[in-house]
């Protein structure tokens, strides 16, 4: 079986399901005597498919067959990579998983991304906070929960469409249309796809990081992504001060999730580990080592020392046995040990292959710049250890893409000898160079980026972590500069609902997607003829019925 297509196990239920469906209800039915009558077998079979998941751990073992075997698919040939998202509420999930569905026909290859920082923004009790893991816990598994109601709703609305469309082909006497609607139900692609969940550092110790594991994925989670970070010292991936922690540490938390996992039945679930070291500089802890060359030792060999002697040592000092010599690595005010300057490249690399020794499935590796040759490097490192080392990449809404990439271009061009005498690197990122040689050049790299890194680098998921926060932004912007000023309504008309209309977006229709249909069907299986519905001709959504 390969990925989104058919399983005869899972959701898309494949030929002959929808008779099946109905045939079954009908026998239940009718082995209950007359006092069951008034229940529809076809009615029936009709809600069963359209709640395809009946629990999230339905769901998380559903994706999670669905991501190994895109894994598979990247290892035979990376230009199978897939993509995500990352969506802060139910609703921009489904949209996007509805966008996606309309404008490709299908959900293959594409994901969805649940980032903490989104959660720390928008979604926790205490209002809007940074990413540093003092959000409610509970915030994440609760969206999860949501973006898979979100999803497992958009499917039973276009399910709920072709039943429709099936009752008034079966009404206007046409065969063929009967039998193309009713493939089209049986070959229905659900819009519930893998999503990667963003766990932070854990939340805690080992027994918290398995306890909040064991809620994500029974919200439906078939991916867990954790870095290794200190827990209550946690930063964004993009901001200074963070802080890493020896890998026993680390990998004692790996293991929680694999156990919560492996106890809820899901196991093949994933575990993606992020390292941080790249961009972190200090250390909470020295690791333990046993013997010299054992990985705390490792840990321990990329500290800042300085070589001591027993009478230079004050009374609170640490010291450590290297070659015989007493070294005192460098501890600041704040209790946090130093590493090393240039080494994060070397640790990012021990860090990914020790993770992919010890139950790790993929990798994260969080760097400051989108560079295939610093990415790809690292990895070539990483697979002459893992040769199938894998990564997750995010495409960060905190690199200044177009600065980057034009810099990127002007170096290059300057080391092949090319005159760049008309450009100045320091301000690239003015519009004065959009229409330029090295601009468009930029623009294509930036294009190119993801199928270049796949193959070149490899990542096999590439996401964007905050691209719907910024978008809301944006749009509201766009749409209050609009509305408030001279344009009064026509702000909203010109720009928001013709648009829906001329792009075929299914929200212009907004009763209909917040299941105003849905309930009508339901309505009239509970009522029949007496059925009070919603959709009448009173009911203003007709003006779109040509949509």
């Amino acid at each position: 079986m390969t990925a989104h297509q058919p399983n005869p196990a899972g959701p898309n239920h494949g030929a002959g399901s929808y008779a099946k469906a109905i045939a079954e209800a009908k026998s239940f039915i009718d082995s209950q005597g007359k006092t069951w009558s008034g229940i529809d077998a076809e009615s029936v079979a009709r809600m069963r498919l359209q709640n395809k998941f009946k629990t999230g751990l339905d769901i998380a073992k559903y994706t999670a067959a669905i991501m190994r075997a895109d894994m598979a698919a990247y290892d035979a040939d990376p230009n199978n990579y897939t993509q995500s998202l990352g969506c802060w509420h139910g609703f921009i999930g489904q949209q996007k998983m509805i966008s996606i569905k309309k404008h490709f026909g299908t959900t293959k290859g594409k994901y969805l991304y649940l980032s903490g920082w989104m959660v720390a923004a928008l979604r926790s009790e205490f209002g809007p906070l940074p990413d540093q893991s003092m959000h409610e816990k509970t915030s994440v598994p609760a969206l999860i929960e949501e973006l898979y109601t979100f999803l497992r709703q958009a499917d039973a609305r276009e399910l709920g469409g072709l039943y429709r469309d099936l009752d008034g082909a079966r009404s206007a006497g046409d065969g063929a249309r009967e039998a193309e609607i009713t493939a089209a139900i049986e070959n229905h692609e659900t819009h519930v796809v893998p999503i990667i969940a963003d766990i932070d550092a854990g939340f805690g110790n080992a027994e918290a990081t398995y306890l909040l594991a064991r809620k994500m994925i029974e919200a439906g989670a078939c991916a867990l992504q954790i870095e290794n970070q200190v827990s209550d010292e946690k930063q964004c991936g993009h901001q200074d001060g963070k802080v890493t922690v020896p890998h026993e540490v680390f990998l004692a938390k790996v293991r929680a999730c694999r156990y919560a996992f492996m106890e809820l039945g899901v196991e093949d679930g994933i575990i993606v580990t992020r390292t941080d070291s790249l961009g972190a500089g200090l250390t909470q802890q020295l690791a333990y080592s046993n013997e010299p060359g054992d990985l705390g030792d490792q840990y321990n060999s990329f500290l800042d020392c300085e070589e001591v002697t027993a009478d230079e040592l004050a009374s609170s000092d640490v010291v450590i046995k290297r070659d015989g010599k007493l070294l005192r690595p460098r501890r600041l005010a704040s209790n946090l040990y130093q590493f090393k300057p240039d080494t994060g490249e070397d640790r990012c690399v021990l860090d990914c292959i020790t993770s992919l020794q010890h139950g790790a499935d993929l990798l994260w590796i969080e760097t400051e710049k989108p560079h295939i040759g610093q990415i790809g490097g690292m990895v070539s490192r990483i697979r002459e250890v893992i040769p199938n080392a894998k990564l997750v990449y995010n495409n960060s809404p905190s690199f200044n893409w177009t600065l980057n990439f034009r810099q990127q271009v002007y170096d290059a061009w300057k080391e092949e000898g090319r005159d760049v005498s008309a450009y100045d690197r320091a301000t690239l990122m003015s519009q004065t160079y959009d229409a330029s040689e090295l601009a468009a050049e930029a623009d294509e790299r930036i294009r190119t980026f993801q199928a270049d890194a796949a193959r070149e680098a490899g990542i096999f998921h590439h996401l964007i972590t905050l691209p719907t926060y910024h978008t809301a932004a944006l749009s509201t912007d766009n749409l209050s500069k609009r509305y408030f000023g001279e344009d009064g309504m026509l702000g909203y008309v010109k720009n928001v609902q013709r648009e829906e209309i001329r792009q075929g977006i299914a929200c212009v229709k907004h009763q209909n997607m917040a299941g105003s249909d849905i309930g009508d069907d339901h309505k009239e299986y509970f009522a029949g003829e007496a059925a009070l519905k919603a959709a009448g001709e009173d009911n203003t959504m007709n003006q779109f019925s040509e949509v």
